[in-house]
C-alpha cells in the first residue's frame, strides 16, 4: 500500500507548481478528539466464579486531510489509547482487549492491558464529478462493517472504495476490503482471518480472503432506504435491507417507522466444510435470517420508541447472525446486547443475546432533553430489552440508563447497564448464560 500511495503522490507532485502544493496543504483540515474512558464490569456466573474488573484510559485521535488538488486529497488519522491507575484485575475493553485475544487466546493477559498507538487511517482520494475513489485505510460506517465508536477508538478497514452520487437522494457504493483493525487493536489483519482466526484455512480453504461490498441508499425528507450486499468468497454472503418512513403529525409531534431484514448464507468451501460432521459449527452451514421493526414518537424534547426483532430458528443450521466487524445493526440493540465481543480475533462465529438464532427481542426506550428548563445540553435515556429464546434456560432482561451533557465541543456521559441472564452462543450453537452482568461507564470527550 505504501508504494502505491507514494507513486501517486510523486505523480501528482510532478504535475503541480510549488505554490499549488502549498495551497493544497494550507487548505487542509485538522480534526480529532481527546477522550477519557472509565469502565467497570461485574459478572455473576452460575458456577459461582464471579468477577469484577475495571480500567481507566485516556486517548483519542488526531487527523489531517489536505485540500483538493486536481481532485486529489490525502488523509491520515493517528489513534492512541493508554490505561492508567489500573487495578489487579483489568477490564481491557477500552485498552487492548483484541491484542490480548490474538496473542494469548484470552483477554486476561498483560498484552490486553498495554496501551498502543496506530495510524488508523491513511488514504488517498480522487474525486471526479460525482464519483469518489479512495484507496487505503478508512473508518467506515455500514450496517455490518462499522466503526462502532463506543469504546476509546473506532475500528477501521483497508481497501478500495467507490462512491457515486446519482442525485441528491440516491447514492451507490462499491468496496473491495482486504484488512480489518478492531477498535482494541493496533494491527490490520486480513478481514477473513480476523473472523476465523486459526480456523481460516480449514473453513475457507485459504489463509486469507476479502469482502466485496455493494450498496444503494435513498434518502429524502420522509424516506430512508438502504440495500447492502457483503460477499466473501468461500465464506459467506450477507444481505441487509432497511426501510424507514418519518413524518410530522403537528409542529411538536412526529413519528418514525423502520423495518429491516438480514439474510446470511455460507458459500463455496465454507458451506461444504460447515455441513460436514465434526466441523466447528457442528455440521451446520450458515443460514441466518432476521426481521425487525421499530416505531418511535417524538414530542417536543421527549422521545418514546418500541422495537421488535426475531432471528429465525433452524436447529439444523448455524442460525445466529455473524457480525464480526463491529456492525451492530439491529433495531433492538442495547449498550451491551450488540455482539461487540464477537468482533474479537477469531470469535466471529459466536453470537450474543438478541443476535442468537431463535432470539425474540422486545425493546422500549425513552429519551428526554431538558432545554426547556433553561439549562441546555442535558439528555437522559432509559431502555429495557426483553429477550426470549427456546434455547435459553432463562429469559434475558437488559436495562440501560444514560445521563449525558454536552457543551460546545465538550461532552460527558454516565452509563449504567444491568443484565439478568446475559446470553451468548458458541460456534456450534451451544448457549451459555451469566446470572448477572453489571457495567458502569464514564466517558468524557473533547472534539476539535
Amino acid at each position: 500500500m505504501k508504494k502505491i500511495v507514494l507513486n501517486i503522490l510523486l505523480l501528482v507532485a510532478s504535475m503541480q507548481a510549488s505554490d499549488s502544493m502549498e495551497t493544497w496543504l494550507e487548505d487542509g483540515k485538522v480534526n480529532g478528539n481527546l477522550r477519557y474512558y472509565y469502565i467497570e464490569t461485574q459478572i455473576d456466573r452460575p458456577n459461582g466464579v464471579d468477577s469484577s474488573a475495571h480500567a481507566n484510559a485516556i486517548g483519542g485521535q488526531l487527523g489531517y486531510t489536505t485540500g483538493s488538488l486536481n481532485g486529489f486529497r490525502l488523509g491520515a488519522t493517528f489513534m492512541t489509547t493508554l490505561g492508567f491507575a489500573l487495578p489487579n484485575v483489568v477490564d481491557a475493553s477500552n485498552i487492548g482487549r483484541d491484542n490480548g485475544v490474538r496473542k494469548t487466546g484470552s483477554a486476561s493477559g498483560n498484552i490486553a492491558q498495554d496501551g498502543f498507538s496506530v495510524i488508523g487511517e491513511a488514504f488517498i482520494e480522487y474525486k471526479f464529478k460525482d464519483l469518489t475513489t479512495t484507496y487505503g485505510r478508512k473508518v467506515i460506517k455500514t450496517p455490518l462493517i462499522h466503526a462502532k465508536d463506543v469504546r476509546m477508538l473506532p475500528s477501521a478497514v483497508q481497501g478500495l472504495f467507490f462512491d457515486y452520487k446519482l442525485n441528491n437522494n440516491v447514492k451507490l457504493g462499491a468496496s473491495y476490503l482486504t484488512h480489518f483493525k478492531q477498535r482494541t487493536s493496533d494491527r490490520y489483519t486480513n478481514i477473513i482471518e480476523h473472523v476465523l482466526g486459526d480456523d481460516t484455512k480449514t473453513v475457507t480453504g485459504s489463509k486469507s480472503g476479502e469482502v466485496i461490498v455493494a450498496s444503494a441508499t435513498y434518502n429524502d425528507d420522509n424516506i430512508d432506504a438502504k440495500l447492502y450486499n457483503y460477499y466473501a468468497d468461500d465464506f459467506m454472503n450477507a444481505v441487509y435491507v432497511s426501510l424507514g418512513f418519518k413524518n410530522k403529525i403537528s409542529d411538536n409531534l412526529s413519528y418514525k417507522f423502520d423495518t429491516q431484514y438480514i439474510g446470511q448464507r455460507s458459500i463455496g468451501h465454507a458451506d461444504d466444510y460447515m455441513s460436514t460432521a465434526g466441523s466447528i459449527t457442528g455440521g451446520k452451514e450458515i443460514d441466518a435470517n432476521l426481521l425487525a421493526a421499530k416505531i418511535g414518537f417524538n414530542y417536543k424534547e421527549s422521545g418514546l420508541s418500541f422495537a421488535f426483532s426475531k432471528v429465525f430458528s433452524d436447529s439444523d443450521k448455524h442460525d445466529s447472525l455473524v457480525t464480526p466487524w463491529d456492525g451492530t445493526p439491529l433495531l433492538t440493540n442495547m449498550i451491551t446486547s450488540n455482539s461487540l465481543f464477537v468482533s474479537n480475533y477469531g470469535q466471529g462465529l459466536k453470537a450474543d443475546s438478541v443476535y442468537i438464532g431463535g432470539s425474540r427481542g422486545v425493546k422500549v426506550a425513552y429519551t428526554q432533553k431538558y432545554d426547556f428548563t433553561g439549562v441546555k445540553g442535558f439528555k437522559s435515556s432509559l431502555a429495557y430489552l426483553h429477550i426470549d429464546n427456546n434455547n435459553f434456560a432463562k429469559n434475558e432482561d437488559n436495562y440501560n440508563a444514560v445521563v449525558a451533557y454536552s457543551y460546545k465541543k465538550y461532552s460527558l456521559a454516565l452509563k449504567g447497564i444491568w443484565v439478568n441472564h446475559a446470553s451468548s452462543s458458541a460456534a456450534d450453537g451451544t448457549v451459555s448464560q451469566h446470572d448477572k452482568l453489571i457495567q458502569y461507564r464514564v466517558i468524557g470527550n473533547y472534539r476539535f
